[in-house]
């Protein structure tokens, strides 16, 4: 079935009728951002650089789309687009921050638990949701599923402890498992890798051991001393001096094995195929895959990384309890996908802006 986009022009949206206060319900919690937590997962996941980038990279393309609104309308061959006048939340959904934060966040929602969470403040007369405010899924917990994998919108739903009518609850479904399920092997592999790199890093002189050559044998307690004595003088001198029973003996040993590099590659390049973005984004050397400008780098990450949460969160926005049944709500990626150079001509970038 074919579509057709009719070029007029979305205006802004006219004045609505006045809304009124959602019902609070259980959620006394709501507001209280002290409590807030993201979650120990997604602190320590966002601890390892790969994740840190594919998460950044995704957030701020999607907190930078501005949100349009259309109907469809047959014509007798096909269905044709047309665009009407957005809802007054598209500029801001949570008046007392940026969409780009709140978009931004409820991607990363989905992107680490795989589900998000919007709770409706106000209300339009007609009843359907005049503002919202984000929860961070890290704080909510749902009894009636436990997850990682999740069947459908919950139905009993607490955010700090506390129940929330889940009929003020816009609940976003990734259709991916969460990072923090799908990808904890790989990113424990990681952490283990980074450590133990980090041990290495912290030592100023060579790694090696303490041998004696002669005289009376010395014990496990009296080796273990001198080894500890060495190791903590060598941390403030790097000069140090040994008798004629004791030689020092370097391991054989170079840095890039010490630090494991070649593990640690590995490991980002796993952490990329589990985050589903093309490797040479996060500055992963790979041989299988080249771009051959920006642009191209730009369609990528789209297709590859952020398009099944854009399709998460427009189609959820487009539900019946959020918006009037026949409408849909999307992401505005044309203007993304294009370039623009200075002077507003849509002329095509050659500059590689990554390396």
């Amino acid at each position: 079935m074919a579509f057709r986009k009719n070029k007029k022009p979305a205006f802004n949206s006219a004045p609505v009728e006045p809304a009124v206060r959602a019902a609070a319900g259980g959620a006394s919690q709501i507001g209280t951002l002290y409590a807030y937590a993201v979650g120990a997962g997604v602190e320590r996941a966002l601890g390892v650089p790969t994740i840190s980038r594919a998460r950044d990279l995704i957030a701020s393309m999607i907190g930078s789309l501005d949100l349009k609104q259309y109907t469809l309308q047959w014509t007798g061959e096909d269905y044709e687009e047309i665009h009407i006048p957005g809802e007054s939340w598209f500029t801001r959904p949570d008046p007392n921050v940026t969409r780009n934060f709140i978009m931004a966040n409820t991607f990363s929602d989905l992107f680490f638990y795989g589900r998000a969470f919007w709770y409706t403040t106000t209300r339009y007369a007609s009843g359907f949701p005049a503002s919202f405010t984000w929860l961070p899924a890290g704080s909510v917990s749902t009894s009636d599923q436990a997850g990682p994998q999740w069947f459908g919108p919950s139905k009993q739903i607490e955010f700090l402890g506390a129940p929330v009518d889940h009929n003020n609850v816009v609940q976003f479904l990734s259709p991916i498992n969460g990072l923090l399920y799908q990808g904890q092997r790989a990113i424990d592999i990681a952490i283990r890798l980074d450590t133990a790199a980090k041990r290495f890093a912290s030592n100023e002189i060579a790694a090696g051991y303490l041998q004696q050559t002669d005289g009376e044998p010395m014990g496990g307690d009296e080796l273990a001393e001198l080894a500890a004595a060495w190791s903590t003088a060598r941390a403030s001198n790097a000069i140090g001096a040994l008798n004629q029973y004791v030689k020092f003996v370097e391991f054989d040993s170079d840095p890039s094995k010490l630090q494991l590099h070649e593990g640690r590659e590995h490991a980002a390049l796993e952490l990329s195929r589990v985050a589903n973005i093309p490797p040479y984004l996060l500055g992963i050397p790979t041989g299988g895959m080249t771009y051959q400008n920006a642009q191209q780098a730009r369609q990528d990450l789209y297709l590859f990384g952020a398009k099944p949460f854009i399709c998460a969160i427009q189609e959820t926005l487009s539900l019946d309890n959020v918006t009037p049944r026949g409408r849909h709500v999307r992401f505005d990626i044309d203007a993304y996908l294009t370039d623009y150079n200075l002077e507003g001509d849509t002329e095509p970038m050659t500059e590689e802006l990554i390396s």
